[in-house]
């Protein structure tokens, strides 16, 4: 039985999991590094462990600390979050081996979802659409040209356990492909210490749709309404929205039906996200499964009235999922935007420092703010530079967008650049209103209009 829940993160997801400890009559002990001893999550826990220093490899990262800490605390379980150790499997293990339930899929699972290569051969052999491409890893340049020549260009080099955006190369004809063979192996190496890479048919001009399901250790398994995260830049989302409004009920399903047969495919337990790409004719293929919780699972919980971080610590308690897939259908529409401390004119620098004003238009009807700061907060340069989601559930796409854009204009912040300029002209761009964009749409079109004409003002 789960009484207290340590997590092992940091900042907003932190704080958001105490609230839903809280809640649900649980004790929720934080973990912090001397860079956040200050910060909101740690004052809001019952308990809270220093376990190092701001750098993520001595804090975050250190997964010795963090156990220790949840033995010292009796904890009976971590609560990974996303990033740092969330999709580790060897964290995982080590969990079990304590005694300690990770709230997520097993480590094995993990494992075989991690290596791309090895989770797109699974997706394959349980009928799940992938991307045409090497069988396995590409083992040599001959074999790349080879793939290559046989699928047709343009392709992509991937690193075999990347993640982020690392480890991804476009090869737009054979004369470029040593040249990215050889610095995609090089670059997977330096991030993952596994030089081995793939090679998939480079399919740009795609949305990227994800669906989130969860399941229980009672053969339950749900699926939830898609989400298009296709607005990247540099492989990361700056806006998502639920559902695509591409896609018709019919189609939903059927990507929802092979979802949950992935998911018992792999005997997956609690929440896990499927990414695909679709292009313009709406097939998708399967491009790879993150074994967390998402970022942006804020949409999904508003358009399908769900609470997930709940459903997680349920699943890992025993429990039967709270809800089934008939409570889980289309519920409006719902935006989110990353509110991060970053100069878009200058390359979205990051840009740490001190808040000294900070306003959040809330009270208000559909409006939702995720933060763990405050006025005063420090901006550290040790860690991601997101200072809250802001997300807006209404009945429709139109409505959504112009309340968005209203809470945007007046939220307010001081003692750092963020990018709420940025994402205010990408909510009027009439290609998002419209949904005409693509999973490169910022990058080779927007963001180079934009910065002409507002981005360096």
């Amino acid at each position: 039985m789960i009484k207290r829940v340590l997590i092992a993160n940091r900042s907003e997801i932190a704080v958001q999991t105490i609230r839903a400890l809280h809640e649900m009559n649980l004790q929720a002990v934080a973990v912090y590094s001397t860079a956040d001893r200050d910060g909101l999550f740690v004052q809001m826990a019952d308990q809270s462990v220093c376990i190092g220093s701001g750098l993520p490899q001595d804090s975050y990262l250190n997964m010795g600390a963090i156990l220790d800490a949840a033995v010292l605390t009796g904890s009976d379980a971590i609560f990974p979050g996303y990033g740092f150790l969330a999709e580790n499997s060897e964290f995982a293990e080590l969990c079990q081996d304590y005694g300690v339930k990770f709230i997520g899929p097993s480590a094995e699972v993990i494992n075989l979802m991690g290596n791309k290569s090895n989770a797109k051969e699974t997706m394959k052999k349980l009928e799940v659409p992938t991307i045409p491409g090497s069988d396995g890893f590409v083992d040599s340049l001959v074999d790349a040209k080879r793939i290559a020549a046989e699928i047709g260009y343009p392709v992509m080099l991937k690193a075999a356990a990347g993640g982020g955006g690392k480890g991804i190369r476009q090869v737009n004809n054979q004369a470029e492909l040593a040249q990215a063979y050889s610095d995609t192996k090089r670059e997977s190496q330096l991030s993952y210490g596994d030089d081995r890479l793939y090679l998939e048919k480079d399919l740009s001009d795609a949305k990227h749709i994800e669906m989130q399901a969860i399941s229980d250790q009672h053969g339950h398994v749900v699926y939830f309404p898609e989400r298009d995260c296709s607005l990247q830049r540099n492989h990361q989302k700056i806006l998502e929205e639920s559902p695509c409004l591409e896609l018709s009920e019919a189609e939903r399903a059927h990507m929802g039906e092979v979802v949950v047969r992935a998911m018992r495919g792999i005997h997956y337990e609690n929440t896990g996200t499927f990414e695909f790409l679709m292009d313009h004719e709406h097939h998708f293929y399967f491009m790879e499964m993150n074994t967390r919780l998402q970022v942006e699972h804020t949409i999904t919980e508003e358009v399908a009235d769900v609470e997930l971080i709940k459903a997680m610590i349920m699943v890992a308690n025993g429990d039967n999922l709270p809800f089934c897939q008939a409570d889980c259908g289309v519920h409006g529409y719902a935006l989110e935007c990353r509110i991060n401390a970053e100069d878009p004119a200058q390359d979205f620098q990051p840009c740490a420092g001190k808040i000294t004003k900070l306003h959040f238009p809330v009270g208000t009807k559909g409006v939702r703010i995720d933060s763990g700061v405050e006025v005063d907060g420090l901006i550290s340069p040790f860690y991601d530079s997101m200072i809250a989601k802001i997300i807006v559930h209404m009945p429709t796409k139109p409505a959504a967008v112009a309340k968005m854009i209203r809470v945007l204009r007046e939220f307010e912040i001081e003692g750092v650049k963020t990018n709420r300029e940025f994402l205010l002209a990408v909510l009027q761009d009439k290609h998002f209103q419209t949904g005409d964009f693509n999973n490169l749409y910022i990058e080779n079109v927007f963001l180079k209009d934009w910065m002409k004409q507002d981005g360096a003002k």
